[in-house]
């Protein structure tokens, strides 16, 4: 995966999608074969990469400004330049004036783009997110998917980003990856996604080439959904999938 790249993963339910991220992070050990990142075998906690998940994990007992410096600190930044970093970080993000408030005080948008400043603030050459908009209304969620872009492009990370949503992968990302049906789930697809850049996510829709990428993708990952979906309906199989 080349740096600067923004590269979308899709499947069905069960496929492994979030435990691709969790080996890229060093959350989990592969059982064969190696990740690497810059040439080296990941054998810890990921230094390289900064994670937002799906679920808040913000610490609820810190504030937003609290929980954006944490990053540096735990880094070796000194407290101060760590502080006003983190300042800049939330204006960056549209939360001027809400550095004191605690995340019961934060909307569920306010709260994800507290997580965004703090998974960005570190300035990591990886960016893996699990689906982390999921959980936002669709004007918060285009909103914020417009400010990711924006960030992204400026920093050039390379992002992994899973999202059950189709359309989403083909608006925001460079390469979509499709795994097949778990649970041996395999990559059946790698199609590059030729839209110019930069995109409004909103009109992407709209932009020539985008039907054409997305009934691409749509055709395959189709028949995947409705195996995984025939899987998880099989006497004494139902519940068991994972992200």
């Amino acid at each position: 995966m080349p740096p600067g790249q923004f590269v979308a993963i899709v499947g069905p339910t069960g496929c492994g999608k979030s435990s691709v991220l969790n080996l890229v992070a060093g959350l989990l050990a592969p059982t064969t074969g190696r990740v690497l990142t810059e040439g080296a075998p990941v054998t810890g906690v990921n230094r390289d990469a900064a994670y937002m998940f799906q679920a808040d994990a913000l610490l609820p007992w810190k504030t937003a400004l609290e929980n954006v410096l944490l990053g540096p600190l735990l880094r070796g930044t000194p407290k101060a330049r760590a502080t006003e970093e983190a300042g800049r970080w939330l204006a960056r993000v549209g939360l001027s004036g809400f550095e004191s408030r605690y995340p019961h005080q934060l909307s569920g948008g306010q709260k994800k783009r507290v997580a965004m400043a703090q998974a960005l603030i570190n300035r990591l050459p990886i960016l893996l997110m699990d689906e982390p908009f999921a959980a936002l209304d669709v004007q918060t969620r285009a909103l914020m998917e417009q400010e990711l872009l924006g960030l992204w492009q400026e920093l050039g990370a390379a992002v992994l980003f899973v999202t059950h949503d189709l359309e989403e992968a083909v608006a925001l990302s460079d390469r979509v990856i499709l795994f097949t049906a778990g649970p041996q789930a395999t990559i059946k697809g790698d199609y590059p996604v030729d839209l110019p850049r930069p995109r409004n996510v909103v009109e992407a829709r709209f932009m020539p080439g985008f039907a054409e990428v997305y009934e691409r993708v749509w055709q395959e990952l189709r028949d995947e959904v409705m195996a995984s979906y025939v899987q998880q309906t099989r006497p004494g199989t139902l519940g068991r999938a994972s992200a």
